[in-house]
């Protein structure tokens, strides 16, 4: 478990870091020692002891020298193995890349860098972020999943073994991770975060997100990964955001919120269910109950069209290389994506607009639409990463969304709250995040 330090959020350590009242290697040192003593939960894909003490002891006598210092000095990070970091190997969870060390950096890692934090590791994922069961176990019990595919990001940073790492999400692979180890996962706007050297599974759905502790933890990473590259077609060029500034601030008015059963609602444990209905009660009568317009109803399958059809157009190298060292699941998934007509692959790509078209009438009332981050806690067993039937609709729309840690199931596993907002009012949706768990917090 977390140490003293650890104990601290990410924006605490970084002023301490900053200030110098904390070292980069005492902090790496915690760090360390936490991974070890929970490395039956294995989180990691790839940690080297001397690694991280080696930008330790470089990031203090940076600091010592009374040079400017990035706005993450010393603060190590987790970074998920299907982002490319230069010289350190990137295995995408699949034997067929064992011991791939790319030449140059993702776009991320390299922003990240810049803003001069202590790269802990790399972070285990399912085979090729998909759905084939991680190594990785749950940090709440170990009998029950940790969900995927950035199941070692969730993990590590719920164990405090580092305070803050990255991930991507496809289908549900922040937000449903984060929720079932305890922690707060968001998912960006889509196309905020480039994806340049990031493993490509689904080009229209694949998104860079973050975990963290807290949610100006999360905007504190997600600030620094913001921005534009001309590698991601999907990037646009446009002016920084204050995500931590903003977050940190209180609305202008009380917020309003939309609670939205959503079409998977009938797969919600009764956990879920109680847990919901006691929300409502305790969130009346500043939310609502909304019903989404009927077309909501196919956009999982939708989604699933496009994420199967690009699959297997992305994937065609890998399943030349070794189709039978692949997961059953993954053949399936290909096998599948090889059959979908191309009529429905693009009709499927027009849905993203039609869907946003009918919230733009709920986000002109509401601030964000509350929902559940998953049908309940995370399953027992390791042979499913649980079901994305709650944020799937959110990752084809390319909505932003976050997960906040503030419900628990009877067995006494955590729940998450996931928050979804407008494309591109990421900031707005932090502030109200935020706000809530600051508001639950206090009553109680």
């Amino acid at each position: 478990m977390a140490d003293r330090n650890l104990a601290l959020g990410a924006t605490t350590l970084r002023d301490r870091l900053a200030d110098g009242s904390l070292r980069a290697g005492e902090l790496a040192r915690e760090c360390l020692a936490a991974a070890e003593a929970g490395r039956d939960l294995e989180a990691w894909a790839w940690l080297d002891p001397d690694y991280v003490a080696t930008q330790a002891e470089a990031l203090d006598a940076y600091r010592a020298s009374g040079r400017s210092i990035g706005p993450l000095h010393g603060l190590p990070v987790g970074i998920k193995d299907i982002i490319d970091t230069a010289g350190v190997p990137t295995e995408n969870g699949t034997v067929l890349d064992a011991g791939r060390k790319p030449e140059k950096d993702a776009y991320v890692v390299t922003r990240l860098k810049q803003a001069g934090p202590l790269i802990m590791g790399k972070t285990a994922t399912a085979e090729l972020a998909f759905l084939g069961p991680p190594k990785t176990r749950n940090p709440h019990n170990p009998d029950h999943t940790p969900g995927g595919s950035s199941s070692g990001s969730a993990a590590a940073v719920a164990a405090g073994m580092v305070p803050l790492a990255i991930g991507t999400q496809t289908g549900g692979s922040v937000i449903r991770p984060a929720a079932f180890c305890g922690g707060v996962g968001y998912k960006p706007t889509f196309g905020a975060i480039p994806r340049t050297g990031v493993l490509s599974q689904s080009p229209s759905l694949d998104t860079v997100g973050v975990f963290a502790r807290s949610v100006e933890d999360a905007a504190l990473l997600a600030e620094t990964l913001f921005g534009y590259d001309e590698g991601d077609s999907a990037s646009k060029l446009a002016p920084a955001p204050r995500l931590l500034d903003i977050a940190r601030t209180d609305p202008p008015m009380t917020p309003n919120l939309a609670f939205v059963r959503q079409p998977a609602w009938d797969t919600a444990d009764q956990d879920t269910r109680d847990a919901f209905g006691e929300l409502g009660e305790a969130l009346d009568p500043i939310c609502d109950e909304i019903g989404l317009p009927g077309a909501f109803g196919e956009a999982i399958r939708q989604r699933e069209i496009v994420n199967f059809a690009e699959m297997a157009k992305n994937f065609h190298g890998y399943a030349a290389r070794g189709a039978d060292r692949l997961s059953a699941e993954m053949q399936a998934a290909l096998q599948e994506g090889n059959g979908i007509p191309a009529r429905d692959y693009l009709a499927a790509c027009d849905w993203p607009e039609v869907l946003n078209a009918g919230l733009e009438a709920f986000f002109d009332r509401y601030d964000v639409i509350v929902t559940p981050a998953a049908p309940g806690p995370a399953p027992k067993g390791l042979q499913s990463t649980g079901s994305s039937a709650f944020n799937g609709i959110w990752t084809l729309c390319g909505t932003p969304a976050i997960t906040l840690p503030l419900l628990q199931a009877t067995d006494g596993l955590p729940m998450g709250v996931q928050l979804v907002g407008r494309r591109g009012d990421d900031a707005r949706l932090l502030r109200t995040a935020r706000w809530l768990a600051q508001r639950l917090s206090e009553e109680g």
